[in-house]
């Protein structure tokens, strides 16, 4: 891997050398114009706000539509609040809380001593980013910690939303095993179980090693079907921060919050012989949190720092070989091995690895702030997207809603561009995006995605 210079990083970090260079500022609201081919398709499951649409009606409820999807984003924080008191350690010495041992744990005191550290954790959280980013989320939700009442009363805001996260595990369970009903093909079931899942749920930033090996796999499949040419661009929706997983087996808060989903998927293009180092990848996604990250990222990288991502696995949980092996190389082709963050002695079993990302390839990255069902970035035909990867992201929105995303990624992507979704996607004729394949990963132990392959025409 060549070095490249101090000078050469200073120039990537000023981006006046970028290819596809794109900014926040060029993301404006859908128009009522370039709306109007789903509003058609689609008229029979409008909201009752676009009953008999017009100009006036589509701008007020976009807007609307954008400030509600954004604010879905506190939701998913404070799901993540509640994953961090089940599964966390950094701020307690009690043990782990399963969903199936809620009952007993909560008779034996265990419950309370978790939700009575997490305050004190919330109250004063010495360093920690975890305890520092959700401590400012309580705050503007009213919750104070300065008095013993105000804790007590912040301990009531923690187990107000233990109890709705409860109730809404419940419901999406009904409502996956509705969907898988409805398709006998596996492939095709997961994917129908995911389409809208989580329409009415927080935005969460939960991410893990699958989505990135299900991106690998499809971008497999795709060279050997001869499926995409050579990438130079590429855009990366929505691609979440770890903070805290909602499965206990990969729940860890032990290392800093970090993203791989960028990083993965420009180490499979370098990898596949699929792009080369002059690659740009642009990060579209509408959370303060991934973009802050990302851009402090940015920052070091311009001092020559690299980006550390930290890959812990149960071992207590089988993957298969190829997973294995995935898990073994991912980081390899954008960086460097390095000693992992030592495991916790609550952890006993536990493989980790880490690796380095380069300044180099950290500073090809850039962030936009994006809200695919709202916007569109006004970007020249000739610095369009031959790639956009969107995992773990339609499933946030309703069929209508999926509609105007793609209507509005469309204009973004080359002709002949892929968009990789593990989701099933609904196909507008007017779009010019269709499905063109699908891969699988089902192993029952590891997890199960699948990947859908949709061409821009």
């Amino acid at each position: 891997m060549r070095l490249i210079s101090r000078r050469e990083l200073g120039a990537l970090a000023a981006a006046s050398l970028w290819p596809g260079r794109v900014s926040a500022a060029e993301a404006v609201f859908t128009s009522y114009a370039e709306a109007k081919p789903v509003l058609a398709w689609l008229a029979r499951e409008l909201p009752p706000e676009l009953a008999a649409p017009n100009q006036s009606k589509w701008d007020a409820w976009n807007r609307k539509n954008d400030r509600a999807i954004r604010t879905r984003l506190e939701t998913g924080d404070l799901d993540s609040l509640v994953n961090l008191l089940l599964f966390g350690t950094s701020f307690t010495g009690q043990p782990r809380i399963r969903i199936e041992d809620m009952g007993a744990q909560a008779r034996n005191g265990v419950l309370n001593a978790r939700v009575a550290d997490l305050v004190h954790g919330l109250a004063v959280p010495r360093g920690n980013e975890r305890l520092a980013i959700l401590r400012d989320l309580v705050l503007a939700k009213g919750v104070q910690f300065d008095s013993p009442e105000q804790r007590k009363q912040a301990g009531v805001f923690i187990l107000q939303n233990l109890t709705r996260v409860l109730e809404e595990k419940r419901r999406f369970a009904e409502r996956s095993t509705a969907a898988a009903a409805k398709s006998p093909d596996s492939t095709e079931r997961i994917l129908a179980e995911r389409s809208g899942l989580f329409r009415d749920r927080g935005v969460s930033l939960d991410t893990g090693i699958l989505a990135d090996y299900s991106v690998d796999l499809a971008l497999q499949r795709v060279k050997q079907q001869g499926g995409l040419g050579r990438v130079s661009r590429v855009a990366v929706i929505g691609p979440g921060l770890t903070f805290i997983d909602k499965d206990e087996a990969a729940a860890f808060d032990y290392f800093p919050p970090q993203t791989v989903q960028p990083f993965a998927a420009l180490d499979s293009l370098l990898r596949l012989d699929l792009a080369g180092r002059d690659v740009s990848l642009t990060v579209l996604d509408i959370s303060p949190l991934v973009l802050q990250h990302l851009q402090r990222a940015r920052q070091q990288a311009s001092k020559s720092i690299g980006y550390t991502i930290q890959l812990p696995q149960d071992a207590a949980r089988s993957w298969p070989a190829d997973l294995e092996d995935y898990w073994r190389r991912l980081g390899d082709r954008v960086g460097s091995a390095v000693e992992p963050i030592a495991v916790p002695a609550t952890f006993s079993g536990l493989k980790t690895r880490a690796f380095t990302v380069t300044p180099e390839m950290v500073l090809r990255c850039q962030a936009a702030n994006f809200d695919m069902v709202a916007q569109r970035m006004k970007i020249p035909t000739g610095e369009r997207f031959d790639l956009v990867v969107a995992t773990n992201v339609f499933l946030y929105y309703d069929r209508f809603q999926q509609a105007l995303a793609i209507e509005n990624v469309a204009p973004m992507m080359k002709p002949g561009g892929l968009l990789l979704a593990n989701d099933e996607l609904p196909e507008s004729p007017e779009s010019g995006v269709h499905r063109s394949g699908v891969s699988a990963v089902t192993d029952g132990r590891a997890g199960r995605d699948a990947m859908a392959f949709y061409r821009k025409q």
